[in-house]
């Protein structure tokens, strides 16, 4: 007698598992969505009030556009000062933080720990740091866009240094070179690709977060957006938002092709 057997992609046991670990996620965003207390009167009117807002932004201020042409060069050179200063000092912590390059256990331990604790921080709160220590304007954003990157710049540049061919490295330092030649042509032709993707992918994503820093006081368009907003100027806010939108997509389509000329 032929025993023919139907093949299935999971064992019996995988199947409960998956159903359990189904059933858990939803009790668990059952369970989430209780404890955000929900206004549900509130949330019935917004398709009204959205509506509402959208009648007073429109038509958006055109003669607005000059007055925050200052702000958005602002939020531009806060963004690329605070990549080239998180570029800068990601360098040696990313060599602290690669396996490969940390001079021993403290200096890797130090690397990680700079890594993890500088991206564990919102850029907001980095903002809102810089702003009480050194006062409100843009140098408060180029140093909170500058921290706030150093960790996940050297995290992406370290995981890159972890993946270089040693070999080159050891031919290097065959030839006589010491530690800084041998870091310069043995480790920096490796990783230049992903040392040029990450910056202008850095540089793409603090374009967008020194748009909103500024509702901290830490310079750039936001503060314009902000004072827009509190005093209920909503054709100004259209107008702001539609110059954001703008300066995203420059930076959005200038990081790519420039990734691309890497490659």
């Amino acid at each position: 007698m032929t025993d023919y057997r139907t093949w299935e992609r999971r064992t019996p046991r995988q199947r409960i598992v998956r159903y359990v670990a189904l059933l858990l996620a939803f009790v668990a965003v059952a369970i989430s969505w209780q404890f955000l207390d929900v206004n549900y009167e509130f949330l019935a009117t917004a398709p009204r009030e959205f509506g509402d807002l959208v009648e007073r932004m429109y038509p958006p201020n055109v003669g607005y556009s000059g007055d925050i042409l200052g702000p958005l060069i602002e939020t531009i050179n806060i963004a690329v000062l605070g990549t080239i200063l998180a570029v800068i000092a990601s360098v040696p912590v990313a060599l602290l933080g690669a396996e490969n390059t940390a001079p021993n256990q403290l200096g890797y331990g130090l690397g990680k720990f700079i890594i993890s604790f500088t991206r564990s921080v919102n850029v907001i709160i980095w903002a809102l740091i810089f702003v009480i220590i050194i006062g409100p304007g843009a140098l408060a954003g180029v140093l909170a866009i500058a921290v706030r990157s150093i960790g996940f710049t050297s995290k992406l540049i370290a995981e890159a240094i972890e993946e270089i061919d040693p070999g080159q490295v050891e031919a290097i330092r065959a030839t006589g070179a010491n530690p800084v030649e041998a870091a310069i042509y043995g480790i920096v032709p490796q990783i230049k690709p992903a040392f040029v993707g990450v910056s202008t992918y850095r540089w793409d994503i603090n374009v967008r977060a020194s748009t909103i820093i500024g509702f901290v006081g830490a310079g750039g368009i936001g503060v314009e957006l902000t004072t827009s907003i509190n005093f209920f100027r909503w054709q100004n806010v259209l107008t702001i938002l539609i110059a954001i939108l703008a300066i995203v997509i420059f930076s959005e389509v200038t990081s790519a092709y420039l990734r691309r000329k890497v490659r």
